[in-house]
């Protein structure tokens, strides 16, 4: 990876002023793509309907509209490359020592939920596992798109803006934060779940900033995303009865 490719804070182009027209795209996104969903599977009767299906594919389709917005204000305003510019360089560079990172953060991290004593919880996300479909496509989104998307966004976007205006250490925990609080929900708001988020957020954060790479981040993080997945699936507690 040659030092010109990767977008460093001091190259950063954008301004808070895009941070907030990319924040107020959010809600748009989510109306629209979760409007859309609805209206074609309550159409084509296709199943799945308020169950993993429906909302991952609203999910996903509101993050495609939230991206777009992005893209254009990249393209027309800056006339910069989407992609680059958010810092997605270098996948195949050290690929699987970032998958190893991510599944020794999520080994650590399960170590510190044991000494926080974080609660076996009834979270929603839970209620999303209903049967074998929506436990793989749940999986499959938590490894692949999941952490691409979420990455572009906090590490690609967020983070370098903050590190650039408040410096490393701030600007990284101050992005995982945000991070952490969109997944409260998941976890029915338990603050240790919330904490450990933020733990991981924070090392994304840094891998980010390390190798000015949101590729590596997101590689860290499908690892970290796969480990926790594998063993629900070894334990099989919170799987439906016929998986």
């Amino acid at each position: 990876m040659s030092e010109p490719d990767i977008p460093r804070e001091e190259r950063l182009f954008w301004g808070y002023q895009d941070l907030l027209l990319f924040l107020g795209a959010a809600l748009p996104a989510l109306l629209a793509g979760g409007l859309i969903v609805r209206g074609l599977f309550v159409g084509f009767r296709w199943p799945g309907q308020g169950k993993a299906p429906e909302l991952l594919a609203a999910q996903f389709l509101a993050y495609g509209f939230w991206f777009a917005f992005l893209y254009l204000v990249l393209r027309l305003k800056y006339d910069r490359p989407f992609w680059n510019s958010l810092g997605w360089v270098g996948f195949k560079e050290k690929f699987w020592e970032r998958v190893f990172l991510g599944v020794g953060l999520a080994l650590a991290v399960a170590l510190l939920g044991g000494l926080l004593r974080t609660p076996n919880l009834d979270t929603p996300m839970k209620k999303l596992l209903s049967d074998r479909l929506s436990v793989l496509l749940v999986g499959l989104a938590a490894v692949t798109i999941g952490p691409v998307c979420e990455e572009l966004a906090f590490r690609g976007f967020f983070q370098p803006l903050l590190v650039r205006s408040l410096g490393v250490v701030p600007g990284i925990v101050l992005t995982a934060l945000p991070f952490s609080l969109l997944h409260g929900p998941e976890y029915a708001w338990s603050w240790r779940h919330v904490l450990l988020i933020t733990v991981a957020g924070v090392s994304f954060g840094w891998i980010r900033h390390k190798t000015g790479s949101t590729a590596a981040a997101a590689v860290m993080h499908a690892g970290y995303n796969s480990t926790f997945f594998l063993a629900l699936l070894v334990a099989g507690k919170d799987l439906p009865a016929k998986w």
